[in-house]
């Protein structure tokens, strides 16, 4: 018999790493601090009513032709190589594969950011996932980054819990995640959310509203930025960002972990039952 599946959706930024994707080397080799950066994507994003999304993927792209930068795929990945994550993140993924394993489900990961996909795809941790949805370029005849391929808002993160579910994990995949299905990849009740901030929120709400569980993380001893997410009653958990053996995020999961294997076991004995 097929093992149940669990799904973990994550954000990236300041959720698994610890803080954005592009301030490790990207933002430094332009010369410039995270704060000038994100300051021009704000003020571009105003001055032009441009998404902020694509104002920063604009910004990427102008800032290094003014400093003669080749915006690559190769110099993106190159970028990701310094990314540090939260503790415990590095062996996070086998011991959930590994425990999951004991419980007679298998847990898949996939990444749902508004950051770059190249930059992560460099990162130490990119094969553990399933699948990574993330912002992506086109790129021209000479290999530069021309027009976005993909971006991603904190509303149009949504759309994956509906491709999870359903297996129609390919992003561009219009057809697989609107037609009526009459049976789930992934049970909406067996996904879980993690993340960090206000942009999660659709999407913290959403798998809860639908029987999943959502996850909020912050950094060590500063709760007030999602805070007021579990108080709102937007997530499940609110936890600190330590992906250590024994930590809580990792007891909350692997009971979450628990929990799903119960019911799942639950339902395959009631349906044995109810055809004797």
């Amino acid at each position: 018999m097929n093992r149940p599946i669990i799904a973990i959706l994550y954000d990236f930024d300041k959720t698994l790493s610890t803080t954005d994707m592009q301030n490790y080397s990207f933002i430094p080799n332009l010369g410039m601090t995270p704060e000038e950066f994100w300051n021009e994507t704000v003020i571009f994003s105003n001055k032009y009513q441009v998404d902020k999304i694509l104002a920063y993927m604009y910004c990427m792209v102008k800032f290094s032709k003014e400093k003669g930068i080749k915006l690559t795929k190769k110099y993106l990945r190159e970028c990701g190589k310094k990314i540090k994550f939260f503790p415990g993140v590095s062996t996070w993924f086998k011991r959930i594969n590994d425990f999951a394993m004991e419980k007679g489900v298998v847990v898949e990961h996939y990444l749902v950011s508004s950051g770059t996909k190249e930059i992560v795809e460099g990162c130490s941790i990119y094969d553990e996932f399933k699948q990574v949805y993330g912002c992506e370029y086109l790129y021209d005849e000479n290999g530069e980054a021309c027009w976005p391929k993909m971006a991603i808002n904190f509303t149009q993160k949504t759309q994956f819990f509906f491709r999870v579910a359903k297996g129609a994990i390919i992003a561009t995949d219009d057809v697989g995640v609107n037609v009526k299905t009459f049976g789930l990849r992934v049970p909406y009740r067996n996904i879980i959310y993690v993340g960090d901030g206000m942009t999660d929120i659709p999407s913290m709400t959403l798998v809860k509203k639908n029987g999943g569980h959502s996850i909020a993380v912050h950094p060590k001893d500063d709760k007030n930025i999602v805070k007021q997410i579990y108080q709102d009653d937007r997530c499940d958990f609110l936890v600190e960002a330590d992906y250590t053996a024994n930590s809580e995020m990792d007891k909350v999961v692997k009971m979450l972990i628990e929990l799903i294997s119960l019911t799942e076991k639950l339902e395959r004995k009631e349906k044995v039952l109810a055809n004797k």
